[in-house]
């Protein structure tokens, strides 16, 4: 059992988490968790290394189902609770830390979400774990938004790594390239004055969300075919990123999957 909270694991652990230049070079990230690691494992994805705590684990039925999958698995490692929480990221962890390698999937037809800038965490991991659920075939990440492999965006994502096609890091010369072949290019925002779900979301198309700051780069606005926006009654301006995109995503797959009335 590794107890020590200097093991090399645990610094390895602790180094894919604090620095993205690591991560890009390992080629691996950081996921932790019950809920997520088993994700993983039911994705295919093979765990570099893992750090588990039996104790911590056999205390609830999905974490002893997680703990019999681990026990005797390449490069997985018992440890004592101390070592599990100096290798994760949050302050009370549930007894499993694992690195895996980066994803690269291929694209899928249909819908791409385009994300301009999001650099919350918190935002931009829910904007993937929605469109995940939504059925995008391609998210695109513009420069300056959040490592898509931080600790916190994994988190939020729950999952969506696994089996969500992303592209991170691009310039907008690289994007107007990306959706060259996207016949309708939807740019959101507040003073837009489609309503988001008078667009026909059955055909190929794409979605830009902006930032939370600053909305939309003026190179993203004039990429956009259409300008959407979602009609409000009360006295906020605008939504968070996330809910707002996470909106407009699912009145896409409502049209998709039942037309457009």
């Amino acid at each position: 059992m590794i107890t020590s909270v200097s093991n090399t694991h645990v610094k390895y652990l602790r180094s894919l988490c604090a620095d993205p230049r690591y991560r890009r070079s390992e080629r691996r990230f950081v996921i932790e968790g019950v809920r997520l690691v088993a994700d993983a494992l039911a994705a295919g994805a093979k765990l570099q290394v893992a750090l588990y705590n039996s104790d911590q684990l056999s205390g609830t039925p999905l974490g002893a189902a997680l703990l019999a999958q681990l026990v005797g698995r390449d490069n997985c490692h018992e440890t004592s609770e101390a070592a599990v929480t100096a290798a994760a990221e949050t302050r009370s962890p549930q007894g499993v830390v694992a690195a895996v390698a980066l994803t690269d999937l291929v694209p899928r037809p249909g819908l791409y979400l385009v994300l301009d800038a999001i650099q919350d965490p918190g935002n931009l991991g829910t904007l993937l774990r929605s469109a995940e659920s939504a059925g995008v075939g391609l998210v695109l990440c513009s420069q300056g938004c959040a490592d898509l492999f931080n600790p916190k965006v994994v988190r939020a994502a729950m999952g969506a790594h696994f089996s969500l096609p992303l592209r991170s890091d691009l310039s907008w010369d690289d994007l107007a390239h990306e959706l060259s072949d996207t016949p309708l290019i939807y740019a959101a925002g507040a003073e837009a004055a489609m309503p988001y779900d008078a667009a026909d979301w059955r055909q190929p198309a794409a979605l830009i969300i902006g930032s939370e700051a600053h909305g939309i780069c003026p190179e993203g606005l004039a990429l956009a075919t259409h300008h959407i926006s979602i009609p409000m009654l009360g006295k906020a301006e605008s939504l968070n990123a996330a809910v707002a995109g996470s909106i407009i995503l699912f009145e896409a797959l409502r049209q998709r999957s039942r037309g457009r009335t």
